[in-house]
């Protein structure tokens, strides 16, 4: 009865062990080349808006609709953000206007210190002028002390309207600081508003389309899976003896079940460097218990004919070994 098991299991062993072998590793090859299986990946990109929360409310495409760069893939109600950015608009050129009003003030003082200095000018000529007659019996004590008197004062006033003239220069600072800062804000409104349509950032397939009209979207929230498909890839995994016959950039041959005959050009763009165990899809524990390398092939795909999830398979040319 054991002996029967036994012939059993090898028989199972002998018919399975070739569908295994391919699974992971394709099909026999020449002793010069390896055949590779594995399936076509690509870029994707979870697409959602950014800085807004508002309703959808337009979503013209379904799920595989090709588009370009730069399509408009959905829109958000953007009343609350057009509306800020009015307002940052019109404080803008609150802004804009306080500075004019600013210069405007600073001309002034600066006019009136011009005045002031004249001014002093002739009280302290007029000082002099009654100092040497005060000397000479010409005016009286009281005429001169009025005249120093109107001195000082014009001195004063002078100092006034000269520390004047530096608050204006503030407020020009102030203002400028303020124009600024509510250009930032209506550029900050701007961005923010242009994040309320949602465009394609690069050329693709729409894969999954994980959102409806009138759906609160916001950070985070999908709104589609957008698959790259002018740049697909196959992972597949080599053992460790061809390790040493194969490098990065060196070309390989794709085939795919989906179109016999039709041969697709591709290079090896990655190469781990660590082992993992064969792919737990393989069940003998044979195949388990073999450490295998990782590897990607970059595949030319103009034509999207090359879809992610498809099987494939990938002949690679062995360099010779190393002696």
């Amino acid at each position: 009865m054991i002996g029967l098991i036994a012939v059993v299991i090898a028989a199972l062993v002998v018919w399975f062990w070739p569908a295994a072998h391919r699974w992971v590793f394709g099909p026999n090859a020449a002793a010069d080349q390896i055949v590779v299986s594995g399936n076509i990946e690509a870029h994707q990109s979870v697409l959602s808006f950014s800085n807004v929360q508002a309703p959808i409310t337009e979503l013209p495409f379904d799920e595989g609709r090709s588009v370009d760069a730069g399509t408009v893939l959905a829109r958000v109600d953007a009343r609350l953000y057009q509306k800020q950015l009015s307002i940052d608009e019109a404080a803008l050129d609150a802004a804009a206007r306080q500075i004019t009003v600013s210069q405007s003030n600073l001309a002034a003082a600066r006019s009136t210190v011009a005045s002031d200095r004249l001014d002093l000018a002739e009280k302290q000529r007029d000082l002099q002028r009654d100092a040497a007659q005060l000397g000479a019996g010409a005016v009286s004590r009281q005429t001169y002390d009025l005249a120093q008197t109107a001195a000082g004062q014009s001195a004063a006033a002078l100092a006034r309207d000269e520390a004047l003239v530096k608050v204006a220069t503030n407020n020009i600072a102030l203002a400028q600081a303020n124009l600024k800062t509510a250009q930032a804000r209506v550029a900050l409104d701007r961005v923010t508003l242009s994040d309320t349509v949602l465009r394609a950032p690069f050329a693709g397939v729409l894969a999954v389309r994980q959102a409806e009209l009138g759906q609160l979207a916001g950070p985070g929230v999908a709104i589609f899976t957008l698959d790259d498909l002018d740049h697909v890839w196959l992972r597949a995994y080599v053992n460790e003896p061809d390790l040493g016959r194969i490098r990065l950039g060196e070309a390989a041959t794709v085939t795919t079940d989906a179109y016999p005959g039709h041969v697709y050009h591709g290079r090896i763009g990655f190469i781990a460097s660590q082992a993992e165990f064969t792919p737990k899809t393989v069940q003998t524990h044979a195949e388990r218990v073999t450490l295998v390398y990782r590897i990607r092939i970059d595949i030319d795909n103009p034509a999207h004919a090359l879809l992610p999830g498809m099987p494939a398979d990938a002949t690679i040319a062995l360099l010779p070994p190393v002696k």
